[in-house]
Protein backbone atom coordinates (compact mmCIF):
# COMPACT_ATOMS: atom_id res chain seq x y z
CA UNK A 1 0.00 0.00 0.00
CA UNK A 2 2.46 2.79 1.28
CA UNK A 3 5.98 2.90 1.63
CA UNK A 4 8.01 4.96 3.29
CA UNK A 5 11.00 3.39 3.66
CA UNK A 6 13.67 6.51 3.29
CA UNK A 7 17.87 6.58 3.07
CA UNK A 8 19.57 3.85 5.28
CA UNK A 9 21.76 6.01 7.20
CA UNK A 10 25.40 5.83 6.45
CA UNK A 11 26.67 6.05 9.79
CA UNK A 12 25.70 2.51 10.69
CA UNK A 13 28.32 -0.58 12.01
CA UNK A 14 30.83 -0.18 14.95
CA UNK A 15 33.26 2.60 15.17
CA UNK A 16 35.90 2.41 18.15
CA UNK A 17 33.58 0.10 20.03
CA UNK A 18 30.26 2.28 19.70
CA UNK A 19 26.99 2.01 17.90
CA UNK A 20 25.79 5.50 16.32
CA UNK A 21 24.56 7.69 19.09
CA UNK A 22 20.90 8.24 18.35
CA UNK A 23 19.31 11.51 16.88
CA UNK A 24 17.65 14.04 18.73
CA UNK A 25 14.58 12.63 17.75
CA UNK A 26 12.25 9.88 20.36
CA UNK A 27 12.46 7.07 17.93
CA UNK A 28 15.67 5.29 18.69
CA UNK A 29 16.74 3.15 21.73
CA UNK A 30 21.00 2.56 22.18
CA UNK A 31 22.28 0.52 25.11
CA UNK A 32 25.24 3.03 24.74
CA UNK A 33 23.41 5.93 25.20
CA UNK A 34 23.03 7.83 28.79
CA UNK A 35 20.61 9.84 27.61
CA UNK A 36 16.93 9.33 27.82
CA UNK A 37 14.87 8.36 26.62
CA UNK A 38 17.29 6.68 24.15
CA UNK A 39 18.90 4.80 27.54
CA UNK A 40 18.19 1.24 27.03
CA UNK A 41 20.02 -1.69 28.51
CA UNK A 42 22.23 -4.59 26.78
CA UNK A 43 20.82 -7.90 25.68
CA UNK A 44 23.00 -10.28 27.55
CA UNK A 45 25.75 -12.07 25.87
CA UNK A 46 24.62 -14.06 22.89
CA UNK A 47 26.49 -15.26 20.01
CA UNK A 48 25.04 -13.35 17.11
CA UNK A 49 24.16 -16.60 15.10
CA UNK A 50 21.81 -17.19 17.88
CA UNK A 51 20.54 -12.82 17.77
CA UNK A 52 20.04 -13.72 13.82
CA UNK A 53 17.77 -16.31 14.79
CA UNK A 54 15.71 -14.63 16.60
CA UNK A 55 15.77 -11.77 14.22
CA UNK A 56 14.74 -13.94 11.33
CA UNK A 57 11.64 -15.10 13.28
CA UNK A 58 9.99 -11.99 13.78
CA UNK A 59 7.70 -10.21 10.88
CA UNK A 60 8.92 -8.35 7.89
CA UNK A 61 13.27 -8.42 8.83
CA UNK A 62 15.88 -8.35 6.36
CA UNK A 63 19.56 -9.21 7.16
CA UNK A 64 21.79 -6.68 6.00
CA UNK A 65 25.24 -7.23 6.88
CA UNK A 66 26.80 -10.23 9.74
CA UNK A 67 29.91 -10.80 10.65
CA UNK A 68 31.61 -12.22 14.11
CA UNK A 69 30.37 -9.43 16.32
CA UNK A 70 27.84 -7.42 14.61
CA UNK A 71 24.57 -7.65 12.86
CA UNK A 72 22.44 -5.41 11.09
CA UNK A 73 18.83 -5.94 10.02
CA UNK A 74 15.99 -3.72 8.77
CA UNK A 75 12.71 -4.12 9.84
CA UNK A 76 9.85 -2.81 7.88
CA UNK A 77 6.48 -1.59 9.55
CA UNK A 78 3.45 -3.76 8.34
CA UNK A 79 1.12 -0.88 7.53
CA UNK A 80 2.93 1.88 5.87
CA UNK A 81 6.26 0.50 5.40
CA UNK A 82 8.23 2.17 7.22
CA UNK A 83 12.00 1.00 7.46
CA UNK A 84 13.89 0.54 11.17
CA UNK A 85 17.79 0.01 11.16
CA UNK A 86 18.63 -2.36 14.23
CA UNK A 87 22.29 -3.26 15.16
CA UNK A 88 23.44 -5.78 17.64
CA UNK A 89 27.45 -5.26 18.59
CA UNK A 90 28.82 -8.34 20.55
CA UNK A 91 31.04 -6.68 23.07
CA UNK A 92 33.19 -9.37 24.65
CA UNK A 93 34.88 -7.24 27.28
CA UNK A 94 32.15 -6.01 28.49
CA UNK A 95 29.93 -9.40 28.54
CA UNK A 96 26.83 -7.71 26.91
CA UNK A 97 25.19 -7.55 23.27
CA UNK A 98 25.27 -3.66 22.55
CA UNK A 99 22.17 -2.92 21.19
CA UNK A 100 20.75 0.18 18.65
CA UNK A 101 17.46 0.53 16.51
CA UNK A 102 16.32 3.54 14.97
CA UNK A 103 13.45 4.73 12.92
CA UNK A 104 14.93 6.65 9.65
CA UNK A 105 11.46 8.59 9.12
CA UNK A 106 9.51 10.64 11.11
CA UNK A 107 9.94 12.01 15.02
CA UNK A 108 7.82 9.34 17.14
CA UNK A 109 7.80 5.54 16.82
CA UNK A 110 5.29 5.28 19.58
CA UNK A 111 7.61 3.00 21.52
CA UNK A 112 8.08 0.72 18.52
CA UNK A 113 11.73 0.20 18.97
CA UNK A 114 12.15 -0.28 22.83
CA UNK A 115 9.36 -3.28 22.55
CA UNK A 116 11.31 -4.50 19.60
CA UNK A 117 14.21 -4.64 22.11
CA UNK A 118 12.63 -6.18 24.79
CA UNK A 119 11.03 -8.60 22.59
CA UNK A 120 14.46 -9.97 21.39
CA UNK A 121 15.82 -9.82 24.83
CA UNK A 122 12.76 -11.81 25.82
CA UNK A 123 13.38 -14.34 22.99
CA UNK A 124 17.00 -14.42 24.15
CA UNK A 125 16.41 -15.81 27.61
Amino acid sequence: MFNFTGTKPDNLGVTNGKLAACPDTPNCVNSQSDEKPAKIDPLPLASISEIKQVVESMDKTTIVEETDNYLYAEFQSKLMGFVDDVEFYRDEAANVVHVRSASRLGKSDLGVNRKRVEEIRAKLS
